[in-house]
Parts: C-alpha cells; structure tokens; sequence
C-alpha cells in the first residue's frame, strides 16, 4: 500500500511539473521488512536474470530461477568471476546445507572486499530462496559492477547515468528524461539513445508517443538483435506499470551506456591511432623525400668527381682550352643548383628531426652512406677534386704554351741552322787542292779555317738545338717523334762536317808546305766577315725569336734589352763598313770564305727591317700586359670590398641569431628581409665572376693587390647564404615546436633570455657549467637531476647544449605528448582487451589506408592464445616511438 501510494504521489508530481522528490541517492540498504510491489518484483526478476544470463553465457551456462539457481551459490560464485575478471577461492563441491552457505558466503565476502556494504542480507537467507533477499543482492551486485564506474562530471553513479541519458537524448523531441521509470514508459527514450549512436538502426520519425508498446518493442528488438542487449523487460509490463521499477530500468539502461561507450572508447582509440599514424606517414614520406634526394645529389656527386679527376692532357692549346670552357660552364651552370640542393637537404633533414622529436618518435636514421656528414664528406671530395682540377688545367695550358713556343723556336733554329749546312758536305768531299798552285792552296786552307771558324761559331745553335728537343721531350710534346728525328739528323750531320773538316784541313796543312803565297787582304777580309756574318745571322734570330711574358716586368726587361740592341747597331755598321774594305778586287771571288759583301749588305738590310717589327711587337706585348695589369687591379679593388663585406655580413647574422627580439614571426619576417638584402647584393658577385671569367682568358695566374680568391669569395658566399638560411630553418622550426608543443611566446622570450643571458661568448651553445647555471636559475636543482637533463640534451656527449635541444628539452618538461603505451592502450580497446587483434578488426575500425598501412608493417603475433592471421600491436605501437619508450 506504501509502495502505491508513493509512485501515485510521484506520478502527481511529474505530471503536474512541481519538485521531484530525490529518488537519486544511493541505495546501500536493503530493507528486509519492506514490501516489494508484484509488479516490480516481477520486472525485477526478468530483468536482473536477464542481466545475469547476459554474462553467465559467456560460460555456457544460465539461470532460470533467480532465488532458486543461485542457492548452491555455485553460479554465484562464477557470475562474479565473469563480471569482476577475478578468480575466487575454490568453491565446496558438497549437497549439504552448510555447503551451500559456504559458497554463498565466499560470495558475499567477495563483494565486501569490493567495498560494498551488504545491509540484512546473510547467506542463510540466500539459500533458503528468500526472493527479496536474493533480488537485493543481485542489484548491490549491479550497482557496484555495472553502474559504479559510470560518472559524468564527478556525479555519482546513478546521477552519472542520468546525466549521459539526458545529454544523448537531448536533441530528440517528446524525449524528456528526468528519472528511471516514468521517463522510460513511452519506449522514445529507448528509441533516442540507439538512434543516437547507431542511426542506421532506427526509423525515429516514424516513431508515435501515443504508441508505447511499438516503441519499446522496436527498441528491445533492436538492442537485442544488433547490440547484444538481451531483452531484459516486456512492453506490456512497463505500460501496464503506473510506475515502472527503477532498479529494472537502471540495469537495462547501463547496459544501453556500456554498449555505447565501448564504441566511443574504440572511436576516440582509433583516432588517436590514426592521429599518429598520419603523423608517421608523413614523416616516412618526409624520409623518403630525403633519400630521394640525398641519393640523387650522391649520385650526380659521383658522376662529377671522375670528370674532375681525370688528368689525361690533351695536344693542342685548342683543346685544353675547351676543357677549360667546359670547366667554367660546370661552375656557372650545373654546380650552383646542387649547392642549393645540399644546403635545402640539410635543412629538411633538421626540421624532419625536430618533427620527430615533437611526435615523441625516434630520431630519422638516414641509410647508410646517406647521412648528412656523408654528403658534406662528398662534397668536401668533390671541392678537392674541383681545386685540383683546375689547378691542373692552368698548369696544363702553361705546358702547352710553352710547348708551342719551343716547337716554333726549335723548328726555327733548326730551319737556320739546314739551309746553312746545305751544299757543306759537297764542299767539304771537293779535292781542288790538288790541282791549284800555293797561293790557291794557301787560299783553301784560309778558307777552310775561316769555314772552322764559322762550323765553331754554329756549335751553339746545334746545342741548343738538341737542348730544346730534349725538353720538348721531357715535356711530353705530341709531336716528338718528329722533333727527335729531326733532331737527330741534324746531329749526325753535325759529327760528319766534323769529320769531313778535319779531314780536309790535314789535306790543306799537307799541300801548304807547298803552297807559300796568299792573298792575306782577303783572308783578313775572310776572318772579319764571319764573325760579323754570324753575329747579324744570330741578331736576326734573335730579333725574330717568339717570347711569352706574364708580367709588366717581363716585358719591359724585354724591351730595355732590345733598347741595347739597338744601340750597339751603329758599331756594327762601322764593323760592317770596315769589313768591306778589306775585299779588295770585289769582282773576282774570295778564296777565303763564301761570304760576299752583297750577302752582308742584305742581312744588313734585313736586319735594319726586323728591328721596327721586333718594336712593333714588343709594345703589343706591352700593351696586353698593361691591360692584364688593369684587370688585376680591376679584380683586386672589387674583390677588396666584397670580401670584407661578406665577413661583416656573416658577423651581423651571427649577432642576429643570438639577439633576436619579439615574436617569432617577427623574427622569421626580419630574417627574411634581411636575406632578401643579402641577395641583392649578388649582382656584385656576378660582375666579379665576370672579370674573373677575364682574367682567367687572359691566363693571368697571380695578383699582388689583393689576398682574396674567386674560390674564397665563393665559398664564403656561399656560406653566408648557408647560415642565413640555417637560421630561418631555426625560427621556422621553433614555431613549429611552439605551436606543436601549445608553448607560449612569453615562454620562449623566458627560455631565449635564459640561454643568451649564460652564452658569455655568444657561441649559440652552452657547456657543462653553463647550462647547469642556466638550469638553477629556472628551478632545477641537484648533481643527479643536471645529470638526468644532461644525458636528453647532449646525447652524444659532446660537452655543449645547442638552443634547439634546449627548446625541445623544456616543451617536453611543459607539454604532454602521445606515447608508445597510449597508442598501445587504443589498439587493445579495438582489439577488444586480447593480446593482439586481427586484419578484420583493424579494417573495421580504421580509415582504409590506414588499416592496410598496419597491416603491412605490423609481424605475426607469436602468443600462445593467437589464432591463425593475429597481428602483434604491441611491438608495432613500441616501434613508432623507439626502443627508448618501451
């Protein structure tokens, strides 16, 4: 009669919308003496031995009788190891009485050690079949294990299952919850929470409030049929009811929520899966990117270093040159775009590891011969083999030249040196001594040893002959086959005019103890007309002789030479005229030498023509010396402001990096502008590689007005340009671990403060003693916690803590990130609690790609409750973050 009389007066109070009387707080008693409604003692019974089947199943068994069934305590005992996942103590396997209240109480000792407060309930009772006593304990057995856990906003259990109904059932209209009996009786609540969850399910607009019956039905059917909710009341029981049993309601609602919120526990797991499975995707492609990359600089690194290393000269100037052009065209054209590709890998590779190390994932490992100081080690190679190359070919071009120069000399002098021997031999071989009287055999031998005199005077120019074939040889000249055996003719002819002279001077001294007279006013002319012959046969060799200078020096000891020359010229005309007097009868041959005036006159004449030319030349010489001159101080002037104005350069971005101030986007904008001036400047280097392309064409190869080199100013250009973008790759990356890491920007002026105020010698690093000194002034204190930081920063013990490692040591001291057992945990809610989970289940539960990027990389699990096809997560979570994490 209570029990009427108080659901009446709660019905009053609902419909009519006036305060609700707390129904809501905990049951922890069970009143023995109370009278339980028929109704909902019977709602109770179906409900709790449904709940009960629910999972007693699990170990194919069931209850038909909830106060008769579980009297032995027998299937007590196994329900709450099934609920609870624990084992109890050995049930007694006897028929008798005590028997029974043995395992009955093993079971309530159980629940007691669960913190449960079991009020008038005893086992006797239990095996005795009192249905009150029983149902009590069922629902204290609910209460803790099936609705404790619930709680939504720190509310308690029950409060916490209201709450989660009303927010899920809240957009959904004639769906009011307010408590656990009459919100329910319609059946829409039912309908709203699995529409909710599982719309595909549920037609909800075609659902009517005025058909109580069709709604609870449809929704029993349904959680039975696709959510595993056995149906646990009738839709005549609950309309039949004036006030549903709250207790039935509350256990078929939890199971409503434990159905749900396992799929939210395995949606919201599989977005943190696929959260860091986007994250390692995209550092794999980053990854690949880099070996790509990597590879194809290697690779065009290897091809180029052979090139540059092979020394196989070529034979002419004309070709030498063309290496020397090709050489140039690699310089200007095909080298530039690769130094921009390695200083572009270097930074990718640093911001692919601080991507890493923001996602709490092992540092990239490139592939062997892969790494960035591999590459700097190549290019390093590869600048040796460039500087040598064209040390070579400088070197190489200057051989040639030379080379030419002596050919020309040797083929000139030996050119004088044959159409002077022509017809000697003949000359020699004649007998005419024979037959001539004393005078004209005294004639011969004066002849003859005024031809001694001149073969002597011609011994020089076959020395030097020969001297100059042998360093065509020692140079390696193309043609020394030819040269040699030119060489070695005019040698051999040289030993037989030796021989044929001495052999006719034994003959002439024979015959002149025979001969006494001689015409002594033609030997004497004889005797001065050779040398003076000789002398302008060598003045004109010498005026036509080439000559290679490469200083303004050179040429002007060149001409001071020739100046000399010709002013000893008026002497050896008086010579020459002297010379002349002494061939008395011009018209009848000398005896004494071949030398006639008219041949002097002519060598005279020819010698007077060369002498403008030899001028002529020289101050063409001149004037392509004094024009080198100007581009070396042309070179020189230019280099001088461009050198010191890179070191300045390099200087002030050094400071910028230590002495950065605002925001980092600010600093990332000001850095920028800054490499933007940087790079307007580069029509500078471009007009100096002009006049160095110049300089090189005219084989200038030194330059006294300045200590710099195109190669310095190249490379440090080049590394000017390196650093500045080394430092936007720092900001960029410390925006990236800002805004990955939720660090704010007062945080970072605090940290950049902190670091610069211990940097004494603004290195951008700080060492042992620093850092420690760094760290007390932000609240760490101990050896053994400075040690601890000290093993993160500075992994490789190399003494000194970069500004990166820093950051990243204290956004990782401030901010959480996902971890290896995170991961671990979700994919243990999608594989429902087991060891491992298989293909099916990750197809299920994530997006395509990412289940099959699983797939492949997860190994077969190897424990021994496997099944054919089980995947190991495990391993696999604990290798996307490193061993380190395990």
């Amino acid at each position: 009669i209570q029990a009427v009389l108080l659901e009446l007066l709660e019905y009053d109070q609902y419909s009519a919308g006036g305060p609700q009387i707390s129904y809501m707080e905990q049951e922890n008693d069970w009143d023995r003496d109370m009278l339980l409604d028929p109704a909902w003692e019977r709602q109770q019974r179906k409900t709790f031995t449904a709940w009960c089947n629910s999972h007693l199943r699990k170990t194919g068994t069931q209850i038909e009788n909830i106060e008769e069934d579980f009297r032995d305590g027998l299937k007590l005992m196994l329900l709450l190891e099934v609920i609870s996942g624990e084992r109890l103590p050995k049930p007694e396997r006897g028929k008798m009485r005590v028997h029974n209240i043995n395992n009955v109480n093993k079971a309530l000792d159980f629940i007691a050690s669960k913190g449960v407060k079991l009020v008038s309930i005893g086992a006797e009772e239990i095996v005795d079949g009192n249905a009150k006593m029983t149902l009590g304990m069922i629902w204290t057995i609910i209460l803790r294990f099936a609705i404790q856990d619930i709680s939504v906003e720190e509310t308690s259990a029950k409060e916490g299952l209201l709450l989660w109904c009303q927010r899920k059932t809240a957009p959904y209209k004639n769906v009011n919850v307010q408590n656990f009996h009459i919100s329910w009786k319609d059946g829409l609540a039912f309908n709203a929470l699995i529409h909710r969850h599982r719309p595909e399910l549920i037609d909800y607009d075609k659902l009517r409030k005025d058909d109580p019956v069709t709604n609870l039905n449809n929704a029993f059917e349904v959680a039975e049929k696709y959510l595993d909710i056995p149906k646990m009341l009738d839709a005549e029981d609950i309309v039949g009811t004036l006030r549903p049993d709250e207790k039935a309601i509350m256990t078929y609602v939890s199971c409503f929520y434990h159905a749900f919120s396992g799929a939210q526990k395995a949606e919201t797991a599989a977005n943190r899966i696929c959260k860091v499975l986007a994250v390692n995707q995209d550092n794999e492609r980053l990854m690949e990117d880099y070996e790509k990359l990597a590879s194809q600089l290697l690779e065009w690194i290897r091809r180029t270093i052979p090139w540059l290393e092979n020394r196989t000269p070529e034979k002419t100037m004309a070709e030498m040159q063309q290496k020397l052009e090709d050489f140039r065209d690699y310089r200007r054209v095909h080298k530039p775009p690769k130094v921009q590709e390695k200083c572009q890998l270097e930074i990718s590779f640093n911001t692919l590891q601080t991507k890493l190390r923001l996602s709490n994932r092992p540092a990239f490992m490139p592939s062997e011969g892969r790494m960035v100081s591999d590459i700097n080690g190549s290019w390093q190679t590869l600048e040796g083999a460039e500087k040598g190359y064209e040390e070579w070919l400088l070197n190489e071009i200057r051989r040639l030249e030379r080379l030419d120069h002596l050919a020309e000399k040797f083929r000139q002098k030996a050119a004088i040196h044959e159409s002077w021997t022509d017809g000697k031999e003949t000359m020699l071989k004649q007998k005419d001594y024979e037959t001539a009287n004393l005078s004209e055999v005294k004639a011969l031998l004066r002849k003859h040893k005024a031809f001694e005199s001149e073969l002597t005077a011609h011994q020089d120019r076959v020395e030097q002959i020969a001297a100059i074939a042998q360093e065509l040889n020692d140079l390696d000249y193309y043609d020394s086959p030819s040269v040699n055996t030119r060489c070695q003719n005019i040698c051999e002819q040289w030993d037989v005019l030796g021989a044929l002279t001495s052999g006719r001077r034994e003959a002439l001294e024979n015959t002149e103890k025979q001969l006494e007279t001689i015409d002594e006013m033609y030997l004497e002319y004889a005797k001065r007309a050779a040398p003076f012959n000789n002398w302008m046969e060598g003045a004109m060799e010498d005026l036509q002789d080439m000559f290679i200078v490469h200083t303004i020096e050179e040429i002007e000891g060149l001409i001071t030479a020739h100046e000399q020359f010709k002013s000893t010229l008026p002497d050896a005309d008086s010579e020459r005229k002297i010379s002349q007097t002494n061939n008395i009868n011009c018209s009848v041959t000398n005896p004494y030498t071949t030398i006639t005036p008219e041949s002097i006159d002519n060598k005279w004449e020819q010698t007077q023509q060369l002498v403008p030319q030899r001028d002529a030349a020289l101050q063409e010489e001149r004037s392509k010396q004094q024009s080198n001159e100007q581009l070396r101080v042309q070179f020189a002037t230019q280099a001088n402001m461009v050198g010191p104005w890179i070191k300045t350069k390099m200087e002030e971005i050094g400071r910028i990096s230590i002495e950065m101030n605002g925001t980092l986007e600010d600093q990332l904008t000001n850095v920028r502008e800054y490499k933007e001036s940087i790079t307007e400047y580069k029509p500078n280097m471009e007009q100096l590689e002009q006049v160095y392309k110049l300089i090189q064409e005219a084989l200038i190869f030194d330059n006294m007005y300045t200590q710099y080199t195109m190669e310095h100013l190249r490379v440090s250009w080049e590394q000017l340009l390196t650093t500045i973008a080394r430092t936007i790759s720092e900001i960029e990356n410390q925006i990236l671990t800002r805004d990955a890491k939720g660090i704010s920007q007062e945080q970072l002026h605090e940290y950049r403060a902190s670091f610069n105020h211990f940097d004494k010698d603004h290195s951008g690093a700080l060492f042992a003693e620093e850092f420690k000194a760094c760290l007390i002034s932000l609240g760490y204190d101990g050896d053994a916690e400075f040690a601890r930081i000290m093993g993160i920063v500075d992994p490789n013990n190399s003494g000194a803590v970069t500004f990166q490692a820093f950051i990243d040591f204290m956004s990782r001291e401030t901010t959480d990130t996902d971890t290896a057992d995170q991961v671990i945990a979700s994919f243990k809610i999608l594989a429902g609690d087991k060891s491992y989970i298989t293909a099916e289940e990750l197809r299920r539960e994530l997006p395509s790609d990412q289940a099959e990027y699983c797939i492949a990389r997860m190994a077969p699990y190897e424990g021994p409750d496997g099944v054919p096809g089980a995947l190991d997560y495990m391993s696999f979570s604990t290798a996307l973050y490193g061993e380190s994490d395990l």
